[in-house]
């Protein structure tokens, strides 16, 4: 799943964000994922693996 995923792309997780927003962006791929929260700019750093688990959607660009 995340070989389909690029730098600057947006995604949907399943469980919302504390702040209430459920889009995130993702800032890097590799050994770990960093993805950006659209709501209020927390940045979090998750393993491939709990990344794939979190996903609901990609959304595109």
């Amino acid at each position: 799943m995340i070989t389909k995923l690029n730098v600057g792309d947006k995604i949907l997780t399943k469980k919302p964000h504390p702040c209430g927003s459920s889009e995130w962006t993702v800032v890097r791929l590799g050994a770990d994922v960093k993805i950006k929260c659209n709501g209020c700019g927390r940045i979090v750093m998750l393993t491939p693996t709990d990344f794939e688990r979190r996903l609901k959607k990609i959304l595109g660009v």
